[in-house]
């Protein structure tokens, strides 16, 4: 009982680090790029979509690392899963958002690209090193096409002007400090996350794939929460769906990709028969409230309680999966 209360307090303060470690990571990754002349637009684009995505990569190769592929790939897919029905359904609940970026109508297909390309290495059941490698070969072919983006655009887009808003203005030594600061922290607490959560799933009973998509996903997607809460209340929906957008396509190349690297990872049969299903139906339902097909995109108070509903289905899902 007093291990189990013990890697508890370890998630708990573990989810804490992350979320601290993560917002520092960014704030002195962004403040550099800026600092060295880069735009706001391509600092969002990447630095930030990267920043917030850290977490869960960090959890995902030290789980893979420590012998537990389950809990990367749970991790991963949980952390996407989470990021449309939770993170956007709770922050269109708080405001309905309205999108007018560009910007972000370019991202949807790439998105659904991604989506599409991890579906086909994943059908033989097995995340193979060469399947990591490509995967992380996509990752520097998306944000090279996101950089292009950026140093392309043929009109202000409003996103940039955004994301100039949330950079702060501080020395590059004092922004290299914190981005020192951050990744360490990130590492430390990533590695508490993983042994308290490990530990979990075996007193509980259930798999370390469990544990990823429902404790570690939610915990690690906490940075997009925050983020697209108070892009939200500033008045900035552009950036709160941005950060959701570029954080599933980083999870899937970068969070999977990594750790198969590292090993190979092994897929239970529940992840092609129900978890990607959900993901791929919740990011359909993404794309349909937000694209804007002949105005700006908007996702209403009932519509954000819609993705909120399907999070709780798939949760639901889940637990009688386990129970069955």
């Amino acid at each position: 009982m007093n291990d189990l209360v013990l890697s508890v307090f370890a998630v708990i303060s573990g989810f804490a680090l992350l979320l601290w470690g993560a917002d520092r990571f960014v704030h002195g990754a962004s403040a550099t790029a800026r600092n060295l002349g880069i735009s706001p637009l391509i600092i969002g684009l990447t630095i930030v979509g990267f920043g917030t995505s850290a977490p869960e990569m960090l959890v995902s190769v030290v789980a893979a690392l420590e012998g537990n592929p389950g809990l990367a790939v749970g991790n991963a897919l949980g952390s996407n899963i989470t990021n449309i029905g939770l993170v956007l359904g709770i922050t269109a609940l708080i405001t309905p958002l309205v999108v007018k970026s560009e910007t972000l109508r370019r991202e949807y297909p790439a998105m659904f690209a991604v989506m599409l390309l991890t579906l086909a290495l994943m059908v033989d059941r097995d995340l193979s090193r060469t399947d990591g490698i490509i995967l992380l070969l996509g990752l520097c072919l998306m944000v090279s096409w996101m950089i292009t983006i950026g140093l392309r655009k043929s009109r202000v887009d409003p996103m940039e002007y955004e994301f100039a808003q949330e950079i702060p203005l501080i020395s590059t030594k004092t922004a290299l400090l914190w981005l020192l600061a951050g990744f360490m922290v990130l590492l430390v607490s990533s590695r508490i996350l993983v042994w308290g959560s490990i530990n979990i799933a075996h007193a509980l009973g259930v798999s370390d794939l469990v544990i990823g998509l429902t404790v570690v996903a939610v915990g690690t997607s906490l940075p997009e929460l925050a983020a697209s809460v108070m892009s939200a209340l500033k008045k900035e929906p552009d950036i709160a769906i941005g950060n959701v957008i570029g954080s599933n396509m980083f999870n899937l190349l970068a969070v999977l990709g990594a750790p198969a690297v590292i090993a190979p990872l092994p897929l239970d049969s529940g992840i092609l028969s129900r978890d990607y299903p959900f993901m791929i139906g919740l990011s359909i339902a993404l794309f349909i409230m937000a694209y804007g097909f002949r105005t700006d995109g908007r996702i209403n108070r009932l519509e954000g309680g819609l993705l909120l509903l399907g999070y709780v289905a798939y949760m639901v899902t889940l637990y009688y999966s386990i129970m069955g």
